[in-house]
């Protein structure tokens, strides 16, 4: 059985990566690309979907490790041993974990290192194609070994991985390798995938590799402007924003994995190893807050080749190069992480229309242009192309920001964004003198600020609703403030927090919405969704209420797993970690709820002229 979601660890190069858990079993990996079929998929079954552990010869089943830690501001994972039993021996022993970066694409290198006495070690290997429907042909390669390594070539279909290291030898359809380790030696194991009809990669030099990525991120990092507050957490989710973006092209995914559930044994499975234009514009403003404007740069460039064409075509995510089509599949001969299927590819929702987009995109590319990413022809026309098409499309209701699988609705948050989208071509034209029809955008803005305010506000309470025809509310009208449509001390923010904080929060912590109203067409329910809940502390935080902001938010940094890794949800009753992990949204909200406590607390100690 996998461990649960919040064990896991990553280890990535900017085109894909994999998940290690306590135990020292690498569960999930894909090749080359984030979104490519998986060599190892335990986290969505068991062993016989595909596993590499790693671990002390007497330790059980999911055993964890006594300890671990990235050595640094990097995503070299080490984890730590100490034994002393007939089996294991006497000692410890140090797992060093990375995805080498450099030439070296889509290798692993698990690298065993005795720091005291004598350790035996056990490396238990099922590799499983393809999300574990292709058991690969498997030999021994000698004429690729290096001087003392053996090699191991794992063959199915397109697929091929060369494992150089010690010896493994088949038994009961995986193949393992015993080893004992004093202190001061190593054993170094690499795995390396490529085209089954291509050359095997060549050697890699470990030690080169190593001390090479330490510093590839380390450098990285550096030039981080963190704010005041949980500074360290800030810098580790920029980190995994980073792991998370496919270095050809710019595009982050949404996290790592697929269908890691939001409730245990339910139904809300999705595939998130997709770019989100919402998240990927938040991504944006979060590097460029930063001091990373030439990733922005970089993300920007990718946003304009994936939405050029036709503005009818604008999906609400596209795959990391910027593919389009993206069709939802069911992999029924996988269970499911701990039973919960079914496990998905593709992703449906890439077909809604979410109107909400628009004004993230809109929203994302003034601010680049405010940092200095020079606007240029192709750029705006595109945006003049956006919002024409909006034009013609603005009495249609969309499936809102949380991918309804329902029928489409008025969402407030929705029709908030699009009034975004037209404000942000209005201030562009007036303040920078870009050619746009100011006159009829202007005519648009005022009309929809108008329908807003009269149907967006549930006359019994003076909130903002979820949508024109119900009494619910949600946790996305977190994010009016955000657009400029109000500030967010405004009344109607602050009857919306009211009903949030009664409504939406269970154990002190934000639900997206009430998923008994039945909105969303699905069965079950889910946790508290860990962005909300950063969204309240920014609202908080804006609207002076900076000590329940400062409480929350320590709450939240506090409930991230024992190496700085936030997932989708939380189960605020176990304190356990649910869905797809890292979440890319998850940090965005960390990093830009940090920066609103940061700067409130500044305001206060300055008597509010901060």
């Amino acid at each position: 059985m996998p461990g649960d979601i919040g064990d896991y660890a990553l280890i990535g190069d900017l085109h894909t990566a994999a998940l290690v858990g306590r135990d020292g079993s690498l569960d999930w990996f894909c090749a080359p690309r984030f979104d490519s079929p998986s060599m190892f998929a335990a986290i969505l079954g068991d062993e016989e979907q595909g596993r590499w552990r790693i671990a002390p010869a007497g330790a059980g089943p999911e055993e964890p490790a006594t300890s671990r830690r990235y050595e640094g501001e990097d995503f070299v994972l080490s984890t730590r041993w100490i034994v002393d039993d007939e089996t294991s021996g006497s000692g410890e022993v140090e797992v060093l974990d990375l995805m080498p970066r450099g030439a070296h694409r889509a290798v692993v290198i698990r690298r065993i290192r005795g720091v005291r006495g004598r350790v035996r070690m056990t490396q238990s290997l099922r590799i499983r194609f393809d999300y574990a429907g292709a058991v690969p042909w498997m030999r021994q390669m000698p004429e690729h070994a290096g001087s003392g390594e053996h090699a191991l070539l794992a063959v199915a279909g397109p697929d091929a991985a060369l494992i150089r290291g010690p010896r493994f030898r088949a038994l009961d359809h995986e193949h393992r390798a015993e080893l004992e380790v004093a202190e001061g030696e190593v054993v170094d194991t690499v795995l390396g995938w490529h085209r089954s009809w291509d050359a095997p990669p060549p050697p890699v030099d470990v030690d080169a590799a190593i001390e090479a990525t330490r510093a590839w991120w380390s450098d990285w990092i550096a030039s981080c402007d963190a704010p005041a507050v949980h500074p360290e957490a800030v810098r580790r989710s920029l980190l995994v924003l980073r792991a998370l973006t496919l270095e050809e092209t710019g595009g982050v995914v949404a996290a790592a994995t697929t269908s890691l559930p939001e409730e245990d044994g339910g139904e809300r499975n999705w595939d998130y190893r997709f770019v989100w234009l919402r998240d990927a514009s938040l991504t944006l403003e979060a590097l460029m807050l930063h001091g990373y404007a030439e990733e922005a740069s970089e993300w920007r460039a990718w946003l304009l080749r994936a939405i050029a064409g036709d503005p009818a075509d604008l999906q609400i995510m596209y795959g990391v190069g910027g593919e389009r089509r993206l069709p939802e599949e069911v992999l029924a001969h996988l269970p499911g992480h701990r039973g919960a299927a079914p496990v998905r590819i593709g992703n449906q929702a890439a077909e809604q229309f979410q109107g909400d987009i628009f004004g993230e995109v809109m929203l994302a590319l003034e601010r680049a242009r405010r940092i200095g990413v020079a606007e240029d022809r192709f750029s705006w026309s595109l945006q003049v192309a956006l919002l024409e098409y909006l034009e013609t499309v603005l009495d249609r209701p969309d499936h809102g920001i949380w991918e309804i699988r329902g029928p489409e609705r008025w969402f407030t948050h929705s029709r908030v964004m699009i009034w975004a989208a037209f404000d942000c071509g209005v201030r562009a034209i007036e303040e920078l003198g870009l050619r746009g029809p100011l006159e009829r955008w202007r005519d648009v803005r005022a009309r929809l600020r108008e329908e807003i305010e009269t149907r967006g506000v549930d006359p019994a309470t003076g909130a903002f609703r979820q949508h024109y025809d119900a009494d619910e509310v949600d946790a996305a009208l977190l994010a009016i403030p955000q657009t400029g449509f109000v500030e967010a001390g405004d009344e109607r923010m602050r009857r919306t927090v009211e009903r949030i904080e009664s409504e939406l929060m269970r154990d002190g912590l934000v639900r997206r919405y009430r998923t008994e109203s039945g909105v969303d067409g699905l069965e079950g329910d889910e946790h508290p969704f860990l962005a909300c809940s950063f969204w309240l502390v920014r609202q908080y935080a804006e609207s002076d209420r900076v000590g329940d902001a400062s409480a929350l938010l320590d709450r939240l940094v506090a409930s991230a797993n024992d190496v700085g890794l936030l997932a989708e949800e939380l189960d605020p009753a176990t304190g356990r970690a649910m869905g797809n992990t890292p979440q890319a949204l998850s940090h965005l909200a960390l990093v830009k709820a940090a920066d609103a406590v940061s700067a409130a607390i500044a305001r206060r100690d300055d008597g509010g002229r901060a």
